[in-house]
Parts: structure tokens; C-alpha cells; sequence
């Protein structure tokens, strides 16, 4: 196939070893380069998938400049090191594929978007449930108005470790339930409230940049933009300080997202909880349908039911629970053929762009200041403003 392009994975641990099996079965991609700084992560690889030995194996980010050819890297590195990634190889003219979060300040995801831009490159977001079957589905379900009027959402994404400790609960697990909540309501939240609770790592025992803590609030003019430029914000989380949480890194996070037409979503994290659950819904007038990561047979389900009232009785009516059928394909697989078809056609992606990561980096810095401050609500903007 002549179209193929070439690409380099910079970091080969528990998840980017899925990227680099992704993208060697890619009939489109030649896998050129993989870095990593851990010289045995790189013999693992080469062994598991028996590599050529024209790839080059380096555990220097830097030597990627002597690869003739290169067109994009994937980063799967901590995200305290995405910033300085990215905009180097965006400096060096190479598309870029990240892994969420597109970094842990909302000022430097929207500095790289623009970079992105003026070099005219692709900048994709590894949101990997937005490619998920049972998500698509069910945003389809949503948006034809099945459910009727949208009552109110949930989710609860809870495990026994591994606990981080660069990043709180909130960081690790949040990102995935308010992707797919943003995706299905085709909006994103203009308030947010969270409250945490601490037992493993207190605030003496924090390493490293912490919980991606380091917030600074800009309300009014005190912002990149004046008052009345910013209309309705309320409150735009920008940037960062160099305070951390004073209560260390939440293990149990409670969180409630506020859209703009007053539907409410409420998400329970937690990864000091030996019921691992990956299960979302949306309750309607109608029915709830559920996305229940953990069940193989019927992720997808559709659960018609409503009211009729009698008198001062309300009775449930029309009950009956559909399996919705998915369209096969790993998640991970669509985000790699994605992020290919967006350099082959010079297209940015529609589902998980620079910007899309930017809205949830934004909402997640909103959410952290809410949790430093107790639980006080934050409002965002309804929008993310590419200044």
C-alpha cells in the first residue's frame, strides 16, 4: 500500500504496548521508532513483537530527530511529561496521537492546540471510550430523543488499585465517565462540584506534582481576557500555582456535573474498592439506558419503561429491558485507524481532538478546585473559548 506513514511510540508501559500492537497490524502505518526510557521494556518488545531490526530502540526522546521520514509519534508517557513532549514534536513537525489527559494545565492544552494549528498538524486525544461501540450506540439513542426528557445521570467507576501517586482518583478515573456524558448530551458542563475523602496518602506523604494540584482560579478581569469578554464564565480555571490539596490525594471522589439545560450528572470514583464497577446511565421520561463495561454479554441496554398516572397513583407502564447490538472493533484499534485517517486527509478529529481533550482537562482543573475548597460549586463556561 503506498500511502503508509511512519510513526514512533514514545513509551511502551502498560498501555502503550497496546498502541505499538495497534499500530504494527495497521496496513497504513510503518512502526519506525519506539521510545522508552526503560532499556528492558524495550527488549521486551522487541522479543513479543519480534520487531525489525530496522526499528530503532532508544530510550532517548532526542534521537527520534534522526529518523528520516518520521510523520507522527503517539505519547504514552506520564502526563506530567506530555507538555514538553508534544510541543517538541509539534516543533519538529510530527503529527501528534497523546494519551489523556492532553496534560494537566488547561493554558498549555490550549497553547498546543494553537501549535497544532499554525504547523497545520494533527493533534488527537486518546479518549479512548469515545470510540467505544456501545458509546457510539448510545449517543445515537440519546440524540433520537429515546429516552424522552432527560431526567438525570450516573456513574461509578470503582476498583481496588492500582493507586497513583502523581494523581488523585479524580485525575486517573473522572476523564472517561465526563467524556462519555459530554458525548451523549452533545454539551459540556457550566458548574462543577466535587468532594473527596483521603486515606492512603495523606498530604505529608504526596510525591512528586501531586493530584495535578497546582490551581490557579481566574475570575473577572483578572483573566487572560476582560470581564466582558468573558461573559457568563463565572469562573475559568487556567493555570496553575504551586499549592497542592491540603488533604492529599483524594482515594474516593464524588463529583456532580451541571449542563447547560439543567441536567445533572452525578459520578462515584474510587479506587480503594474491591467492587470494580464501570457502569454509566442516563434516566429519562421514558426509560435508562446503561453502559455496563463489565458485562460481556449486554454492555449496551435500553430499559423502556415510564408512568401512568391513576388518580394520585403513578404506575409503571410499557416495561421491558432491549440488549442494543454494537458494531464490532476494539476501542483502542478505532483511536489508532482514526488518528492515521486524520494525517492521511489532513482532517482533525471530530471525536477526540486537542480541543475535545482541552474541554476536559478545563472541567477537571474546575473540579479540582472545587475539591480544594470543599465542595464549593465552580462555574464554567458552556464552551471552551480557543483564545
Amino acid at each position: 500500500m503506498t500511502n503508509k506513514i511512519n510513526i514512533a511510540v514514545i513509551g511502551v508501559g502498560r498501555w502503550g504496548v497496546h498502541l505499538l500492537r495497534n499500530f504494527l497490524a495497521h496496513l497504513q502505518v510503518n512502526v519506525v521508532a519506539v521510545v522508552d526510557p526503560h532499556p528492558e521494556r524495550l527488549a521486551a518488545v522487541k522479543q513479543q513483537f519480534n520487531l525489525d531490526e530496522n526499528v530503532l530502540l532508544t530510550t532517548q526522546w532526542q534521537d527520534l530527530k534522526t529518523v528520516p521520514g518520521l510523520t507522527g509519534v503517539a505519547i504514552a508517557t506520564p502526563a506530567t511529561t506530555h507538555y514538553a513532549l508534544i510541543k517538541d514534536a509539534l516543533q519538529q513537525g510530527y503529527h501528534v496521537l497523546a494519551e489523556k489527559p492532553l496534560t494537566l494545565d488547561p493554558a498549555e492544552c490550549r497553547e498546543l492546540c494553537h501549535l497544532a494549528e499554525q504547523h497545520h498538524l494533527i493533534l488527537t486525544v486518546d479518549h479512548t471510550y469515545l470510540f467505544h461501540p456501545a458509546v457510539e450506540r448510545g449517543k445515537a439513542v440519546v440524540q433520537a430523543g429515546k429516552l424522552g426528557d432527560l431526567r438525570y445521570g450516573y456513574a461509578t467507576r470503582t476498583h481496588l488499585g492500582p493507586v497513583r501517586q502523581d494523581v488523585d482518583a479524580l485525575w486517573d478515573l473522572a476523564i472517561h465517565d465526563i467524556a462519555i456524558f459530554n458525548a451523549w448530551l452533545g454539551q459540556i458542563p457550566v458548574q462543577v462540584q466535587a468532594t473527596g475523602t483521603v486515606w492512603l496518602q495523606g498530604a505529608g506523604e504526596q510525591r512528586g506534582r501531586g493530584a495535578a494540584l497546582r490551581l490557579r482560579s481566574v475570575t473577572g478581569e483578572q483573566g487572560s481576557r476582560g470581564a466582558g469578554e468573558q461573559g457568563g464564565r463565572g469562573a475559568e480555571v487556567s493555570s496553575y500555582t504551586d499549592s497542592a490539596l491540603p488533604q492529599g490525594l483524594a482515594d474516593l471522589v464524588w463529583l456532580t456535573l451541571t449542563y447547560p439545560d439543567g441536567f445533572q450528572a452525578y459520578i462515584h470514583l474510587c479506587w480503594l474498592n474491591s467492587d470494580k464497577q464501570r457502569r454509566l446511565g442516563i434516566v429519562g421520561s421514558l426509560g435508562s439506558l446503561i453502559f455496563d463495561e463489565m458485562s460481556i454479554s449486554s454492555p449496551l441496554t435500553l430499559l423502556h419503561g415510564e408512568f401512568e398516572q391513576q388518580g394520585n397513583q403513578f404506575i409503571p407502564v410499557n416495561q421491558k429491558q432491549v440488549v442494543l447490538e454494537l458494531e464490532p472493533g476494539e476501542p483502542l484499534g478505532r483511536v489508532c485507524s482514526s488518528f492515521v485517517a486524520s494525517i492521511l486527509n489532513n482532517t482533525p478529529s471530530e471525536i477526540s481532538s486537542g480541543w475535545v481533550g482541552t474541554e476536559l482537562v478545563e472541567i477537571l482543573a474546575a473540579l479540582t478546585l472545587s475539591l480544594s475548597q470543599g465542595g464549593k460549586p465552580i462555574v464554567l463556561s458552556d464552551r471552551i473559548v480557543k483564545d
